[in-house]
């Protein structure tokens, strides 16, 4: 029951990073299953391949260099918003153990999926109103930012999967409170 349970915070950590970078918690979870620090749902025994690990690792560079340069990273939130659904729902079902597969795929859709898609789909918003305010200029700044929190919470959902699940709501609140206080202040002006 503790693995379980540790299971499931470990994957709400991951599915909450993967909201502010699809690839970084993919990537981490490989890396960290490729070296048996965290086991992984038997169906998903290939992310811990080494083809898989350095094509999740050029991804993430890529993917976190890419948001640095203004409007590209809005195009990028436009199809990164499915994406990390999709991601999301991945590292749960990965990571989630001793589960029927039932609940496995409900818990990964629901919690996983639902995560990512809620931070992205929010931290997209921001972006949105920092380009409105700054004509994109902040947006970089954003960006090392959000990539920071995926790698940061990613690691931290690796080694402390509990504290990485409650962090992971706090940001998520935390998220939702800053764009609701941006666009009441862009609706001000």
């Amino acid at each position: 029951m503790t693995t379980t349970l540790l299971s499931i915070f470990l994957g709400i950590g991951l599915a909450a990073s993967a909201g502010f970078r699809v690839f970084v918690p993919l990537f981490a979870m490989s890396l960290a299953a490729y070296y048996g620090v965290i086991p992984v749902n038997d169906s998903f025994a290939w992310v811990a391949s080494t083809p898989a690990l350095i094509v999740l690792g050029v991804a993430s560079i890529v993917e976190s260099i890419s948001y640095l340069v203004p409007f590209v990273d809005n195009l990028l939130d436009t199809i990164a918003v499915p994406l990390a659904g999709v991601a999301g729902t991945m590292v749960m079902a990965a990571s989630v153990a001793d589960l029927s597969p039932e609940m496995t795929w409900a818990l990964a859709i629901i919690a996983g999926g639902g995560a990512a898609a809620t931070i992205k789909g929010t931290a997209a918003a921001g972006r949105a109103v920092s380009t409105g305010t700054t004509g994109g200029l902040a947006n970089p700044v954003l960006s090392v930012g959000e990539t920071g929190t995926a790698i940061g919470l990613s690691v931290l959902s690796i080694f402390l999967p509990i504290v990485a699940a409650l962090a992971s709501v706090l940001v998520l609140v935390g998220i939702i409170w800053l764009v609701v206080r941006l666009r009441g202040r862009l609706q001000r002006h």
